[in-house]
C-alpha cells in the first residue's frame, strides 16, 4: 500500500453524509476505514448528564478535532489507532476506544469537517451532500426519536436552538471547499456512482 487516500463527507445534519460513506465503504470492503468526526465528541464526565444535555454540540469547540487529525496523520503513515467511542445517551466518550488499521481509504464523514483548515487540507476528495433543510429535519426527528432515545420537543428545540444557526455559520459557508457535491442526499445513485467510479481512478493511478 503506497499512498492513503483521505476522503471528506460533509453536508448538514441528517443530509444523508453516513449513506454515502456508507455506499463507498461497501464498494472497497476491507480497504476502506470510516471516522465520524461524531467519534471525536468531547467528553463531559466532569458534569452532570442534566447538565450535559444543555451544551451546544453544534459549534467547532464541541469536538476533539486535533485528535481526530493526529489519527488521520497516523493512519496515512500506516501506523493503527484507537479511536474513541461516544455515547448519545449519556452525552458523554466512553472509555472503551476502537482499534482502526490502516487503509487505502479512508473516509472521514460529519458536518462540520470543512470548517478547520489543517482537517480540510488532509483529505484528497472533498464531498458535500446537499438536502434540503426540511427534509433533514424530518431525518434528524426520526432519528433521534428512534436510535438516541431522545423526545419530540427535545429535538425541535435543540434544531431550533443550536442545529440550525451553527449550520448557517460553520456549515454552509464551507460549502464551497467541496470537490463534489451531491443534491437530494444519498440516494442520489448517479452522483454517487459517478464519484465510486473518480475514486477507482484514482487507486489505478498508484
Amino acid at each position: 500500500m503506497k499512498n492513503v487516500i483521505v476522503i471528506g463527507v460533509s453536508g448538514g445534519s441528517a443530509s444523508g453524509k453516513t449513506t454515502v460513506a456508507n455506499r463507498i465503504k461497501e464498494e472497497y470492503k476491507d480497504s476502506v476505514e470510516l471516522l465520524s468526526h461524531d467519534f471525536y465528541y468531547l467528553p463531559h464526565d466532569d458534569l452532570p448528564i442534566s447538565e450535559r444535555v444543555k451544551l451546544n454540540y453544534d459549534h467547532p469547540n464541541a469536538f476533539d478535532t486535533g485528535k481526530l487529525i493526529n489519527d488521520i496523520k497516523q493512519l496515512k503513515q500506516l501506523n493503527a489507532i484507537e479511536r474513541p467511542v461516544y455515547s448519545y445517551t449519556e452525552h458523554t466518550r466512553l472509555a472503551e476506544t476502537v482499534k482502526v488499521n490502516p487503509a487505502k481509504v479512508i473516509i472521514v464523514e460529519g458536518f462540520m469537517i470543512f470548517e478547520n483548515t489543517e482537517l480540510r487540507e488532509l483529505m484528497d476528495i472533498k464531498i458535500f451532500v446537499d438536502t434540503d433543510a426540511d427534509e433533514r429535519l424530518m431525518r434528524r426527528i426520526i432519528r433521534d426519536v428512534n436510535e438516541r432515545g431522545r423526545t419530540l420537543e427535545s429535538v425541535i428545540t435543540q434544531y431550533a436552538n443550536t442545529v440550525k444557526p451553527m449550520h448557517e455559520l460553520f456549515v454552509e459557508p464551507y460549502k464551497k471547499y467541496a470537490d463534489i457535491i451531491i443534491p437530494r442526499g444519498g440516494m442520489n445513485d448517479i452522483a454517487i456512482d459517478l464519484l465510486i467510479h473518480r475514486i477507482k481512478a484514482i487507486l489505478a493511478e498508484d
